[in-house]
């Protein structure tokens, strides 16, 4: 068995959703690069005894590692350091020499702010220059170091590392962490694993569930894998992992799933519809251009998140009242007059005015009811009309009903344009 960790994540701002956890994910994909089993991943709040509850729970698991993220700064409810020393059995101790590092990390904020209260700064300071004996010291990023705690008393356990909450002190911190000498020991049983990720899109999760049932039917060794699937953005998701030597079993799955799902499986390596798109129309050298109502600038945000967007968007255009549907998509009033904003011609006609207003070779238009209360009995929340318009008179024009809040509708929206526009862009086209 690989060696297994666990991530705490501290911080009643997280707890209670006022931020969002990005460090988690984050240390997940870093413990799968280093064949580390992740086991649990908990947030607790600002309390010592959570804390101590979920270090302990961790370690009554047998974990070989521990993560925590968070609690880390001067203040009183910053307890991070004090409580995995004490859990670890290792006395607090003030380190003389990293208090002055950190005096002098914080000495431009006296310079800033000149009526600071020098004796707070000193207090702070020192709190966080307190390490349990034996720890090794990360150089603070920020003002807060981390640590790396080995179990002293509690022999055995887990090794600890402490990390602090931002992610743009921790993700650096990282990188030294991994280097020292107790982590390295924490996970000397780490695993190599393949991990491999199938997507597909318009196809139910019960279908992937009869063609998982339909491979062991076939003799395929599943319990070598760990598939997960998951719907995610309106797409199913396949996520194996699996060590080496089952790599022929993964193949034999990948094909069963090539083979039943042709029409549906639109990546085996991973690459989401967006980076597809994106490196699509790079090769064409061809630019788009958007016209979006209900998704507010969804499907622009998307197009352009992919590395060298600059290269083909065009841009986009944000188009809710009607004379702004007019006035920049040059959609003709008449129309709208006749059809209504949420319709078939409408979203033809912005797909055709994004592609004209922007000098683009692909226009896509969305318009749709997002709610909430906006719709009615013809036209509920969460029908969405969506056109691509290409060159030589391509285009691809569908409705869908979307369930869901209207960040969901939103998204999901974008996930359907985005395969219209793979689709268009494979030479596919109503006409």
């Amino acid at each position: 068995m690989s060696a297994r960790a666990g991530i705490l994540v501290t911080g009643t701002e997280v707890l209670d959703g006022r931020v969002r956890d990005r460090n988690g994910p984050w240390l997940a994909d870093r413990l799968r690069e280093l064949g580390v089993e992740l086991a649990y991943v908990t947030i607790v709040g600002d309390r010592p005894q959570d804390m101590e509850r979920a270090l302990r729970f961790m370690a009554e698991q047998g974990v070989d590692l521990v993560l925590t993220s968070g609690g880390l700064g001067p203040t009183a409810d910053d307890l991070t350091a004090e409580v995995v020393g004490r859990f670890q059995g290792r006395e607090p101790v003030l380190d003389e020499a990293l208090a002055e590092r950190i005096e002098t990390i914080v000495s431009p904020l006296r310079k800033r702010w000149p009526n600071l209260d020098p004796e707070a700064i000193r207090v702070g300071t020192h709190k966080q220059a307190t390490v349990p004996v034996g720890a090794t010291v990360l150089e603070p990023v920020g003002t807060a170091p981390g640590l790396v705690v080995p179990p002293g008393a509690r022999a055995g356990g887990p090794t600890v590392v402490v990390l602090p909450g931002p992610p743009r002190e921790l993700q650096p911190m990282w990188s030294a962490a991994i280097e020292t000498d107790a982590l390295r020991e924490a996970i000397a049983g780490a695993t190599v694993y393949e991990q491999r990720t199938l997507r597909l899109f318009g196809i139910p999760e019960s279908e992937i569930a009869e063609t998982l049932r339909q491979a062991e039917r076939e003799g395929i060794e599943l319990q070598r894998l760990e598939v997960t699937t998951c719907l995610k953005r309106g797409e199913i998701e396949i996520v194996t992992r699996y060590e080496p030597d089952g790599a022929s079993v993964y193949d034999e799955l990948e094909r069963l799933v090539s083979e039943r799902h042709a029409d549906t499986l639109f990546s085996t390596d991973g690459d989401t519809v967006d980076a597809q798109v994106a490196q699509m129309l790079r090769e064409r050298r061809w630019t788009i251009g958007v016209a979006e109502s209900c998704t507010g600038g969804e499907l622009t945000a998307r197009l352009t998140s992919p590395a060298g967007a600059s290269e083909y968007v065009q841009g986009g255009m944000v188009v809710y009242a009607n004379d702004a549907k007019v006035a920049l998509a040059g959609v003709d009033r008449k129309l709208i007059d006749e059809h209504g904003a949420v319709s078939e011609p409408l979203a033809r006609a912005l797909a055709q005015g994004a592609r004209a207003r922007m000098a683009a070779d692909v226009g896509v238009g969305v318009t749709g009811v997002a709610g909430p209360g906006g719709g009615t009995e013809r036209k509920p929340v969460g029908l969405v009309w969506l056109s691509v318009a290409g060159p030589e008179g391509a285009s691809i024009t569908r409705s869908v009903s979307l369930p869901g809040s209207r960040a969901d509708i939103r998204d999901r929206a974008g996930t359907v344009s985005l395969h219209m526009v793979r689709r268009l862009l494979l030479g596919e086209s109503d006409g």
